[in-house]
């Protein structure tokens, strides 16, 4: 039986701390090797996902590991014990040339473990992300099999290892997660017809980021359960084994997982196989903590619970998403220069390759030509001037459930609301929003949409402990230093350290 990884580190640039065993809190390419192996022997996470979208990577991965780490990995082998996993450049936005040198680090690897008679092969699944559909997972693996034989046959060597791909489907839009247990259908029997014999497992990843960067907080949750009651349903009906996976940052925006919110976490994602420990999770806590709480995920995940939705539970889902999905794209469609004039300000924490075209690409929301950041800055801008990107159409989006009688039907949906959204109310600055409300006119529908929220919850939104006014402080200075076009940085690097995370 093929381990299952539970908890899987990843690269995003997060954290607002410097991590442990660095000197800064950006991380250069050349230390992503040596934040591999500490993953694995100092947190002792299952996987690590070695990031090709988007961003500059070194290829030599496997190769400097072995050469430095040797006689860890020889006794925790790679593709064995720990998991190495590329998430690959999207066959569909990204050139050839990525792609194919990712083709060939994955078959160099096997090389190089043969010939240090290690494990092997080190790596032999992908992440695709942004998977629209099954089409894109077909031609992704006829080209890594075409590249396999091909270098089989220039080499000499009868069949290379691996002769194929694991293929992770990445999927990120409400709408894609929404559907997404066709591409399941689709991909699995392109398979079973290449193979001659049925897939016995498949890891769907559900993205929690960029869905809420496209639809908002509210329906990027319930999309997302909708996915994984949509898995376990095709699972039960085909056979095959479902392990889902689940991308998520440590603010509730992105999926709210971190070293505190373990238990509310697995209660609003029940059946989880494997969450993703970015960098915020890894370093903006005390390290004796980290540690205790990724021991605690690789031993109780997947909990036994698991949540299949009836017709009339998803048609009440699909509606609330839309209301929700409506609300926040209106208001965010009219915000996208603001959010770009402050996103420069945003420190990086990783070498991210910055233009679109022909090596990377941003995001794009709504309209034609409406251009945001990518999530984690899209997040930290909200955040920095204290209005959390969860009131974005949220109050009036819950103003509309109630007025359709679908209140009961969301807390049923998502019985931990009221409690996600009173930790999210502290790091409101009333103040800022105030402010912003009377200069930039789609901050008064945020302004409006707070008095339904604080209706819903009963209580008024805004700090309440000693480092929520903190926070506040500096949130006022980030806006003030904004609007005088004095630097911002520093402010918004004190208030990412006290919610623990950059964005």
């Amino acid at each position: 039986m093929i381990k299952i990884p539970r908890t899987l580190a990843t690269q995003h640039p997060d954290n607002a701390n410097i991590p442990y065993w660095n000197s800064d809190a950006f991380v250069s390419t050349a230390k992503e090797v040596e934040e591999c192996y500490r993953s694995f022997a100092d947190l002792a996470c299952d996987e690590y996902m070695w990031d090709w979208e988007g961003k500059f990577v070194d290829e030599a991965v496997v190769d400097r590991l072995y050469s430095k780490y040797y006689d860890y990995f020889y006794t925790h082998p790679l593709g064995k014990e720990k998991r190495l996993t590329f998430r690959v450049p999207n066959i569909s936005k990204e050139g050839p040339s990525r792609l194919s040198r990712a083709f060939s680090g994955i078959l160099s690897a096997s090389y190089s473990a043969s010939e240090l008679k290690l494990y092997s092969p080190p790596i032999f699944e992908v992440i695709h992300p942004m998977t629209q559909s099954s089409s894109e997972l077909i031609q992704l693996q006829k080209k890594f099999m075409e590249t396999a034989r091909f270098q089989a046959k220039i080499f000499g060597v009868k069949k290379l290892n691996p002769d194929h791909l694991e293929i992770i489907p990445l999927i990120e839009g409400t709408d894609s997660l929404l559907k997404s247990r066709k591409i399941l259908e689709q991909y699995t029997q392109f398979m079973h017809k290449l193979s001659g014999k049925r897939p016995t497992w498949i890891r769907p990843f559900i993205a929690r980021s960029d869905p809420a960067l496209d639809g908002g907080f509210l329906a990027a949750v319930l999309s997302a359960k909708a996915a994984l009651s949509e898995y376990f349903k095709f699972e039960r009906d085909t056979g095959i084994k479902v392990y889902p996976m689940i991308g998520t940052g440590s603010l509730p925006f992105r999926g709210g997982l971190n070293p505190k919110s373990i238990s509310g976490f697995i209660k609003t994602y029940p059946g989880i196989s494997t969450v993703t420990l970015q960098s915020a999770f890894r370093y903006d806590y005390p390290l004796e903590e980290v540690k205790k709480a990724i021991a605690w995920l690789n031993k109780k995940l997947p909990d036994s619970g698991r949540c299949i939705y009836n017709e009339h539970e998803m048609r009440e889902l699909h509606t609330l998403d839309a209301i929700f999905v409506r609300h926040y794209r209106n208001t965010i469609e009219e915000l996208s220069e603001f959010v770009n004039s402050i996103a420069r300000h945003i420190p990086a924490r990783r070498e991210r390759i910055q233009h679109t075209g022909h090596f990377g690409y941003s995001r794009q929301v709504g309209k034609a030509g409406i251009k945001l950041p990518r999530a984690i800055t899209f997040t930290a801008v909200f955040y920095s001037i204290g209005v959390p990107p969860e009131l974005i159409g949220l109050g009036r989006g819950l103003k509309e459930a109630e007025d359709r009688g679908l209140t009961p039907a969301l807390e049923k949906l998502y019985p931990q609301l009221k409690e996600d959204l009173q930790n999210i109310s502290c790091y409101l600055n009333r103040e800022n929003l105030e402010q912003l409300a009377k200069k930039i006119e789609p901050f008064q529908e945020v302004q409006k949409g707070m008095v339904h929220v604080e209706n819903y919850l009963g209580t008024k939104l805004g700090p309440r402990k000693h480092e929520d006014f903190l926070h506040r402080n500096y949130t006022s200075n980030v806006l003030r230093r904004f609007f005088m076009k004095q630097e911002l940085q520093e402010d918004i690097v004190q208030a990412a350290k006290i919610r623990h995370s950059i964005g």
